[in-house]
């Protein structure tokens, strides 16, 4: 049986070189902070907790975590040995291990998490670090081991000497611990270093002395543990990502038609013989059924669509479509919009905190905010739900079977009966009953010979 596992990640430090007033793990890649990869890739582990070490804009991290992820403040930044012993005083007396890992690390997968935890325990081990061999190792600590094989310590790229800088198997910052020796490994730390820390490489190698094992997992993708120090390196993971999250999802049956235009968040899903166009973005908690397009620049977060919809080109947020649903070109659904099945909403139609019923119809140039619009109803082109009188916003009903005609303003509150029409470039400020004509139009007056009259008075008087 596995032992207890808690996971402790560092989240702590500026990121003076992303020369930004965000926190560094705050950063994003497909929509998702650089700590949101991190802890989507520890969720399914069977955590007892999870630690996140905080320390610049500790508030600004602190907010962005779950339900669930305490943090833990580190006041200094003196070390990633320090930073793991700010964990102490909350863990009181847990004996299981723990794993520690970087908060800008965010291409680490959950199968090379769980690779490493089976070689910690089937080996025994006090300490199981993660290592990739790189063409060039510079600025990585260096896994130095003895005639064996065996790992004997970890040192960093400043303290080591030129033959230990000539090692290509470097430290990637991820670890499982014997946390009842990693907490006695901590309190001998001391600063004598070239970067005067405390650092965590030393506790593992004062553990390598004392006898007890040191396993390692060498990956073949040394991607998977490079962090964030840079916007261009921001940039290049971000296009690494993008590469294998379309690959992932055609390899499921959906069509990315091109990867490299395409971004696809982490906890996105989407149905078999679904199109994504160039350029689109799915953000969030999006859920894309069966046979659905996203076409081209449309860009969804935490969207929810049926089966076989069409989107083009369009703007869509916190958003539910029913199946069969087509939405724009250039249509833009806001928080609380609903559309059931077989809606048809146009270019540049807006929908906001709305319920449109199956078969509607809003084909162009529409604004429906706090609507409830029911089955089979046709929505003109020009219509407004004039929602906010300056003070408070109020509800516009139009039931099942109704007409609103082009230009059409409902002052709200109000209600549009059943099978109810609207006559077009009407202003609605009552109810319309059921299967009633309603027209709000001012009468139209005629004046012949105006034109003709008006033009010889601007020529008499220039």
């Amino acid at each position: 049986m596995s032992r207890a596992l808690i996971a402790i990640v560092m989240a702590a430090g500026k990121g003076t070189r992303m020369k930004s007033d965000r926190p560094k793990v705050l950063h994003e890649i497909a929509g998702e902070p650089l700590l949101g990869h991190v802890l989507h890739t520890i969720s399914g582990l069977g955590l007892a907790a999870v630690h996140v070490i905080v320390g610049h804009g500790a508030d600004q991290v602190r907010a962005f975590l779950p339900t669930g992820v305490s943090a833990v403040d580190q006041f200094e930044q003196l070390g990633t040995g320090h930073a793991v012993d700010q964990v102490t005083p909350h863990l009181g007396p847990f004996e299981g291990d723990v794993l520690i890992l970087s908060g800008d690390v965010p291409l680490l997968s959950a199968d090379t998490l769980a690779r490493l935890r089976a070689r910690h325990e089937a080996e025994g081990a006090t300490v199981s670090l993660l290592s990739a061999r790189l063409q060039d190792p510079t600025g990585y600590g260096r896994v130095v081991r003895d005639e064996a094989g065996q790992v004997t310590g970890i040192i960093e790229h400043k303290d080591a000497t030129e033959a230990q800088r000539a090692i290509d198997e470097v430290n990637l910052g991820t670890y499982i611990a014997s946390w009842p020796h990693l907490r006695e490994a901590l309190a001998t730390l001391t600063p004598n270093n070239a970067q005067g820390e405390y650092y965590l490489t030393d506790a593992i190698a004062h553990l390598a002395r004392a006898g007890e094992r040191i396993a390692c997992l060498c990956t073949e993708d040394p991607l998977e543990g490079e962090g964030v120090n840079t916007r261009a390196q921001l940039a290049r993971l971000q296009a690494v990502y993008q590469a294998r999250t379309a690959e992932r999802w055609m390899a499921e049956g959906v069509t990315v038609v091109n990867p490299a235009t395409t971004i696809i968040g982490p906890l996105v899903e989407l149905g078999r013989d679904s199109v994504v166009e160039p350029g689109a973005i799915l953000l969030g908690r999006t859920r894309v059924g069966e046979r659905c397009l996203i076409g081209a620049y449309s860009q969804l977060r935490d969207v929810r669509c049926g089966d076989d919809v069409e989107i083009l080109h369009s703007y869509l947020s916190d958003a539910a479509i029913g199946d069969g649903t087509h939405v724009g070109p250039y249509a833009h659904l806001r928080a609380g919009a609903e559309l059931g099945r077989k809606v048809r909403l146009g270019n540049f139609v807006e929908v906001k905190k709305s319920r449109l019923g199956d078969g509607a119809k809003a084909a162009h140039l529409a604004y429906l905010g706090d609507a409830q619009v029911g089955r089979n109803v046709n929505i003109g082109c020009g219509v407004i739900t004039v929602n906010y009188d300056g003070t408070k916003k109020s509800q516009t009903i139009i039931e099942d079977d109704a007409f609103v005609g082009s230009n059409t303003n409902l002052i709200a509150p109000v209600t549009v009966g059943e099978a109810g029409f609207v006559a077009a470039g009407s202003t609605i400020t009552h109810n319309v009953p059921a299967g009633a004509l309603a027209l709000g139009r001012a009468r139209q007056v005629n004046k012949e010979g105006w034109v003709k009259l008006r033009r010889e008075t601007t020529a008499a008087h220039p």
